[in-house]
């Protein structure tokens, strides 16, 4: 089964962070990167832009309407995302608590809806 890892923290923290601390931190994201290659769960992940580069759309009464930022104000922000694919949620629940965001921010897992057993609408 799929699972969606969406990877959430403060994307102010660790603007005045030293150079070494911010390498540090790549590291072990790349630790973390060769943790899920060498379990080949991986299907995809990426990290995101802060949310100054976000834009949100909604429509309304057939009319759309756009505003730069992210859609709610929040102490966390979703910073990035994996999609894995495990045998079940605990082996799921182990990728996120190896995460280092888990460690800095928080790691929400879902389950990925499968939608290619479902029959079409006649």
């Amino acid at each position: 089964m799929q699972y969606a890892l969406l990877i959430y923290g403060d994307e102010s923290a660790g603007a005045d962070a030293p150079p070494e601390h911010q390498l540090q931190v790549m590291d072990e994201w790349r630790s973390y990167e060769e943790w899920l290659g060498e379990r080949g769960i991986k299907r995809a992940g990426e990290a995101l832009h802060d949310t100054s580069q976000a834009t949100t759309v909604r429509v309304r009464n057939e009319d759309a309407m756009t505003t730069d930022g992210p859609f709610a104000e929040t102490k966390e922000q979703l910073g990035g995302f994996y999609v894995l694919e495990c045998d079940n949620l605990d082996d799921a629940l182990e990728a996120a608590r190896r995460s280092p965001g888990s460690r800095y921010g928080s790691i929400e897992v879902r389950p990925v809806m499968d939608f290619s057993q479902m029959e079409a609408p006649r």
